[in-house]
C-alpha cells in the first residue's frame, strides 16, 4: 500500500542513474562457472540462482551493482531457470521513516523490472520490515504498509512463507524474522507457531520430493560463530543471527528426509555444514560489505545452486566482478 510523501523525482534519478550508465563501468565478470559435474547415474534437475542481501540504496552505486549482478547471471553460458532472493533486499527499512524506506523499495522494484527477465521468487530478511523499531523509524505502528505489509505490496507476495515444485524439487521459502520476545524494537530468528504448523503439514503432503528450504537467517551456520564474543572470551551466538527454535526444526528434518539442503545469507559470508543429512548452506551477499567491498573473505557474489535427481545439491559461489567505490 502507498502512502503520500514519496521522494522527488531527483532522488530517485540519483538512484537509478547509475544503472543507466553501467555498461561504461569499470568491472569486469569472472570468468563463467562451469556447469556442476553430474557423476554417472545422475541428472541435473533445476540451477537456481541465489541472490541475498542485496542492500539497495542510492548511495554507493548500489543500484547499478545490483543491475550488474543480474546481467552476470543472465549472460551465463548455462544460466540459472530462476532467482531466488534471500532477503535484505533494501539497505534499510528496519529503523527508516516511510520516505527513506519507500525510496529504497521503488529503486530495487525498478532495477528488477528493467535487468531482469528470469523467474524471481523473493524471500524476506530483517532489513526489508519497515518500521519495527518505532523509536528509530518515528512509527506507532498503526500506518500503512507498516511491518512486513510494505515488502510484501512491492514484492507481489500474497504471504510471507509459501512453497513452490520446480524441476521435480519441492522448494519451500520460510519466513524467518520474528519479534524479540524481549525487545518489541528487535528481531530474532525462527518460525513462528503458525508458520511451523503450515510447514509440518507442507512437508507432510510433499514427503516424496527432494526438498530445498530458502530461508534469509540461517537455520544452522558455521559463520555466526564469528559473530560476537561475550565477557571472558566465551562465544556468544544471538537470536538475531539463528533459529531460536532449532529443537523443533531439527526434530521436523528427522520426521522428513526428504529435506536435503537448506539455503541462507543474512551473515554476508559463505559456509557449508552438514548435520543429520541436512546440507546447510550460506551464500554471501550480493553487497559484500554493504557496498564498502569484501566483508571478511567473501566477496561480492550470488551462488549457483544446482538440484539433482538424486537429491544431491552443489553450490557455485560466483564473484560477479563488482568494483566498490573507494
Amino acid at each position: 500500500m502507498m502512502q503520500s510523501g514519496d521522494p522527488s523525482r531527483r532522488q530517485l534519478l540519483q538512484g537509478l542513474g547509475a544503472a543507466a550508465v553501467l555498461s561504461a563501468l569499470p568491472w569486469k565478470a569472472g570468468a563463467q562457472p562451469a556447469q556442476a559435474p553430474a557423476p554417472q547415474g545422475r541428472k541435473r534437475s533445476l540451477r537456481l540462482a541465489h541472490m541475498t542481501d542485496m542492500h539497495i540504496q542510492p548511495e554507493r552505486n548500489a543500484v547499478a551493482g545490483v543491475a550488474a549482478c543480474l546481467q552476470h547471471a543472465q549472460s551465463l553460458k548455462d544460466p540459472p531457470a530462476m532467482i531466488l532472493t534471500g532477503g535484505d533486499h533494501v539497505m534499510d527499512a528496519f529503523d527508516e521513516p516511510f520516505d527513506r524506506a519507500d525510496l529504497q523499495w521503488k529503486l530495487l522494484c525498478k532495477t528488477f523490472k528493467d535487468e531482469n527477465s528470469l523467474p524471481v521468487h523473493y524471500c524476506l530478511g530483517n532489513h526489508d520490515i519497515w518500521g519495527w523499531n518505532k523509536p528509530k523509524s518515528k512509527t506507532v505502528g498503526t500506518e500503512a504498509g507498516w511491518g512486513k505489509t510494505m515488502s510484501l505490496d512491492r514484492l507481489e507476495m500474497k504471504k510471507p512463507y509459501y512453497a513452490i515444485d520446480a524441476g521435480g524439487w519441492h522448494l519451500v521459502v520460510l519466513d524467518s524474522v520474528r519479534t524479540d520476545p524481549d525487545d518489541p524494537s528487535g528481531y530474532v530468528g525462527g518460525l513462528d507457531d503458525e508458520q511451523f504448523e503450515w510447514l509440518k503439514a507442507d512437508l507432510a503432503a510433499h514427503s516424496a520430493a527432494n526438498t530445498l528450504m530458502l530461508t534469509h537467517i540461517p537455520i544452522l551456520s558455521v559463520s555466526v560463530l564469528d559473530a560476537k564474543t561475550a565477557k571472558g572470551g566465551d562465544m556468544k551466538v544471538g537470536g538475531g543471527v539463528i533459529f531460536t527454535d532449532w529443537p523443533r526444526i531439527k526434530g521436523l528434518f528427522a520426521a522428513n528426509p526428504q529435506v536435503k539442503c537448506v539455503i541462507s545469507g543474512h551473515m554476508h559470508r559463505i559456509d557449508r555444514c552438514e548435520f543429520r543429512g541436512v546440507t546447510h548452506l550460506c551464500n554471501g551477499a550480493v553487497c559484500g560489505n554493504w557496498w564498502k567491498g569484501k566483508h571478511h573473505e567473501t566477496a561480492e557474489g550470488y551462488a549457483l545452486v544446482d538440484l539433482f535427481d538424486d537429491g544431491s545439491v552443489e553450490r557455485t559461489y560466483v564473484e560477479y566482478g563488482w568494483k566498490a567505490e573507494k
